[in-house]
């Protein structure tokens, strides 16, 4: 084993979705940083497009495509159209914070087909290449809030564990022809749409006091997960859930006892 070589991805084809902006963006940054050929797709051309240009003024390799995962036409089409691909990541989600007896089925829906659904079809789509090519790592981005909630995150937290399960069950089929599928749980991350907490001093500085850190994290502090699961390092890890949220899921956090 060449363990200088063990997170390279030369020669390797990566398509992230959501790359406009983001965690999507600094996967996409990441990868080609390791030697991956990455395409960048987003329901945002234009934002795909920067994303690509910063990986080519880099000295990478890049293109951008734009896709909206809510078309499950565009989501076949892209991955027809890249059937080589050895990589998928996705990160698209969103949130409506409302406590369930105040949930419309319209906001329900709009959050399940995004966060869920979507997820449903990447899997199947571009798993299917890999399998026949016996070969391919999904990633798929989940949260912290698939196994620890709070009033008015019900809906968004469901998806986010069924997400989690669509990728286990990934894990489980496409195992034997040497697919591996994984998710990335984040905790707080700085990023659009976590801007509303960030607008309350108070509500901001409890999340980030919550984990053993004491803060939020930037998108980029996520790259390291997906280079990690989309290199030979994680060659043996499939079906699992990598948590990068700063401790959150491991301490209380509402109070340090007095230990003497």
């Amino acid at each position: 084993m060449n363990y200088n070589n063990l997170f390279r991805l030369d020669g390797r084809k990566s398509f992230v979705l959501g790359a406009g902006s983001g965690i999507g963006r600094e996967s996409a940054l990441a990868l080609a940083a390791h030697g991956a050929y990455v395409i960048c797709a987003d329901r945002n051309l234009d934002t795909a497009r920067e994303t690509a240009a910063l990986i080519e003024s880099d000295g990478g390799a890049a293109e951008s495509v734009e896709v909206d995962v809510l078309e499950s036409e565009a989501v076949a089409a892209a991955a027809a159209s890249h059937s080589d691909v050895e990589t998928l990541v996705f990160t698209a989600a969103t949130n409506v914070r409302k406590r369930l007896l105040d949930y419309s089925l319209e906001e329900y829906d709009r959050v399940v087909n995004l966060n869920q659904r979507s997820s449903f079809n990447l899997i199947r789509a571009f798993g299917d290449n890999m399998v026949k090519r016996e070969k391919g790592s999904i990633i798929g981005f989940s949260s912290v809030r698939h196994l620890v909630v709070e009033p008015g995150q019900g809906v968004y937290a469901a998806t986010k564990a069924a997400t989690v399960q669509l990728l286990r069950t990934a894990a489980a089929e496409f195992g034997s022809a040497g697919v591996r599928a994984n998710a990335v749980a984040p905790g707080c991350v700085d990023t659009p749409l976590t801007s509303t907490i960030k607008a309350d001093p108070e509500w901001y500085n409890a999340y980030a006091t919550k984990g053993a850190l004491g803060r939020w994290s930037v998108p980029s502090e996520l790259a390291g997960a997906v280079v990690y699961l989309a290199s030979d390092a994680a060659s043996y890890v499939t079906g699992t859930v990598m948590y990068v949220d700063g401790g959150w899921t491991a301490v209380d956090g509402r109070f340090t006892p007095p230990t003497s």
